[in-house]
């Protein structure tokens, strides 16, 4: 993973703090009353989460323990691999599907390693960000023959968090005033992924981080993070950062910048980070939704009007998506947009 560069350690802006608060108020929702008839009470939990955190955890969500554990498995099993053996399943600048570690950069700030995989291989995506180029590039997955059994552990974990995933979309959509299927078409043809984040024990944990903060570009995250913990989320009410305690068999949620455009910013998409442990390797393993790639994402037609109009412009998923991939794999050589960028001026 390389050494942490002194300059580093004088950028306040990603250094964490050696103390913080345990988010015990971060809200914990059990799923289990999802398929009663009567589900307003989990409706109304899901929205104020959303609106007040935009984090939460749920329990009871049905995605079977053995089959998380068997993704930490395999997923430690490939990371322990030699790293010539990794490296056969690198990405690159064509296909951000694969391995990808932080050996080449000078500052060690997201000390990790990541497998990333599409839920849906083949997936086709814009091949630039140029809105008057109309080429279209196809993503795929690249597997790793050892361990044996990885593929095979991941492709059926995708089938079970995506099932979470949307029954999780559907309690949004509801908590918004709208039909629970709302949002499903825009993911007809999803460009979503699922990527194993590795943590190893770092020698200098207050210096450096697992992932920078940020937010998450998508509509929705849902996070399996083991008992080691390191999630840190900056709570809205005062912008302090507050860890969220791990939760034996609870998955993080937390909604993305999807959809807060979506919401017209009634939900918001907050800042969370990664912090690592000194003695202690970690593995934690988001499950990203991101819409079909010809998606124009906007303010939701329903949730506005005269008294609340439009807060953000237009977007094509797409072309935003391939800015995001190529400024990332070029190390922000192409400015890396955000839904800042298409706020509407009040």
């Amino acid at each position: 993973m390389g050494e942490v560069d002194p300059a580093f350690i004088q950028n306040p802006e990603f250094r964490p703090k050696l103390e913080y608060i345990e988010a015990e108020e971060i809200p914990v929702i059990d799923l289990s009353n999802f398929s009663t008839v009567d589900t307003k009470e989990l409706v109304l939990e899901i929205g104020n989460a959303s609106k007040n955190w935009g984090f939460f955890q749920v329990i009871n969500h049905g995605v079977p323990l053995e089959l998380r554990q068997g993704m930490e498995k395999v997923g430690k099993e490939f990371f322990h691999l030699g790293l010539e053996e990794k490296r056969k399943v690198k990405r690159n600048e064509f296909n951000s599907m694969g391995y990808h570690d932080s050996e080449h950069t000078k500052n060690v700030r997201d000390w990790k390693e990541v497998f990333d995989f599409l839920l849906k291989d083949q997936t086709v995506i814009p091949a630039s960000h140029e809105p008057d180029d109309q080429e279209l590039r196809t993503l795929f997955n690249q597997w790793p023959h050892y361990p044996t059994s990885f593929r095979e552990v991941c492709q059926e974990y995708a089938r079970e968090v995506e099932k979470l995933g949307f029954k999780l979309l559907e309690l949004i959509s509801l908590s918004l005033g709208l039909p629970a299927d709302r949002c499903h078409p825009y993911f007809k043809h999803q460009t979503s992924f699922i990527r194993l984040n590795y943590y190893p024990p770092c020698p200098a944990p207050h210096l450096a981080l697992g992932v920078g903060r940020h937010k998450d570009a998508g509509a929705l995250t849902v996070l399996a993070q083991d008992d080691v913990g390191g999630l840190e989320v900056k709570r809205k009410s005062d912008g302090e950062w507050v860890r969220v305690k791990p939760i034996p068999d609870a998955f993080s949620i937390n909604v993305g910048d999807v959809v807060q455009v979506w919401s017209n910013d009634a939900y918001e998409s907050v800042e969370h980070r990664a912090v690592v442990n000194s003695v202690k390797e970690r593995i934690s393993i988001p499950f990203v939704m991101f819409p079909t790639h010809t998606v124009s994402v906007k303010p939701l037609d329903e949730l506005v009007n005269q008294q609340n109009p439009p807060k953000y412009k237009e977007y094509n998923w797409g072309k935003f998506l391939a800015n995001r991939n190529r400024s990332d794999y070029k190390k922000r050589t192409v400015e890396n947009i955000q839904i800042d960028h298409f706020k509407v001026s009040e």
